[in-house]
């Protein structure tokens, strides 16, 4: 089988834009809706927007290769590195700490130039080096990959494997990385003179499969790789995104590494990933919109209930309902999981929940039967 980089005329990608006109349509104007919103906010209440998003894109693009990381972790690193916590959090693992570093480097530096030392940088805060690591020793942090064997992205037991794609061989990777770092900044809309003018979701969209494409490194492609895609859509809006583009990937994984795989093949015709990719973009961009209007309903609810009297185990359920995100628990707040958090018996939980519903801080979900399920009564 043959990739797109051992194309004749490679890197010139071939995709109809007109595919995907509604979508980029309704992208800049959801970002715009969203943006002026978020500038009306108070200051404190944009910091909690902009961390839930930056907390679900290191959580998410981090799932997507499998790996999970602590919510709370992450969160107490960007608070961390923002200045926010005083004295500062510990957090032990240098994971969670090196991905919310990265969200902030990425957030911080989108309107510069993207170089190999900004490279090698997000690749050492992906793979962090660590004492009992268990990266493989052989394994290269902050440098390109360099073993002769194929770099190929397989499935399936031993014996009986799948290739998906191979990418180029070590010894082209640095030639590669240039020619893509050339078209990469040339096509900056910050420039003054660009020289290549693209939409911000398709030329993210690009930069995203070109990368994947070289696949650098031994380890930590994709999360870098996401990096530049976000990098290329603050440059579109010369501001960080209101978005988290791996909550969306990581839904439908499935469909992401397929539409790679279909976008890596010779012919160089990446109209259906630029599509898939645009349409991944608009829903990341409205479901950013939920998040954020539920930071400002969370201000509301506590404006409005400053002056109930709620018990501390009370306050504890309620912080921690509101720290599970807009999405709340799965299946809704239990008395067995109010007990879980509080670690009270279970008639103090029955009472207190009753209460908190009486008082109008939670409602009862439809269904459940005798095992009732509550949820956040969140003003409108």
């Amino acid at each position: 089988m043959k990739y797109s980089w051992q194309h004749p005329d490679w890197p010139n990608f071939i995709f109809d834009e007109t595919l995907c006109k509604e979508a980029l349509y309704q992208y800049a104007l959801e970002a715009g809706r969203l943006s002026g919103g978020v500038s009306q906010l108070e200051s404190a209440l944009q910091y909690d927007a902009y961390i839930d998003l930056m907390v679900s894109e290191a959580i998410n693009t981090s799932q997507i290769e499998g790996e999970r990381l602590d919510r709370e972790d992450v969160r107490s690193s960007i608070k961390n590195f923002l200045g926010l916590s005083n004295p500062p959090t510990r957090v032990t693992n240098p994971r969670a700490e090196g991905m919310a570093a990265l969200m902030i480097d990425v957030r911080n530096g989108f309107a510069g130039e993207l170089t190999k030392a900004t490279l090698f940088h997000w690749h050492q805060l992906v793979l962090p080096q660590q004492e009992n690591s268990l990266l493989p020793r052989n394994l290269k942090v902050g440098q390109w990959r360099d073993s002769e064997e194929p770099m190929q992205i397989v499935s399936g037991p031993i014996g009986y494997e799948k290739v998906h794609y191979e990418a180029p061989p070590a010894h082209q990777v640095d030639a590669e990385i240039n020619q893509f770092l050339h078209w990469f900044n040339r096509s900056n809309p910050l420039k003054t003179e660009r020289e290549i003018i693209l939409t911000g979701p398709v030329r993210s969209a690009i930069a995203h499969l070109w990368f994947e494409t070289i696949h650098p490194f031994d380890d930590g492609n994709g999360r870098v790789g996401r990096a530049i895609a976000e990098m290329a859509l603050a440059q579109d809006l010369n501001r960080p995104p209101l978005l988290s583009l791996s909550t969306v990937i990581e839904k439908d994984k499935n469909a992401y590494y397929n539409g790679l795989n279909r976008a890596s093949q010779f012919d160089l015709e990446i109209s259906d990933w630029v599509t898939w990719f645009v349409n991944s973009v608009l829903l990341a961009q409205q479901e950013a919109a939920q998040k954020v209007d539920f930071v400002l309903k969370k201000a509301k609810f506590w404006e409005k209930h400053q002056n109930t009297e709620l018990n501390e185990r009370q306050k504890k359920v309620l912080n921690k309902l509101f720290k599970a995100g807009s999405d709340g628990f799965e299946g809704g707040l239990s008395a067995k999981k109010y007990i879980g958090i509080t670690s009270s018996s279970k008639a103090t939980a029955t009472r207190d929940l009753s209460d908190l519903v009486e008082k109008g801080c939670l409602y009862r979900l439809e269904g459940g039967g005798r095992n009732a399920r509550y949820g956040l009564a969140l003003p409108n």
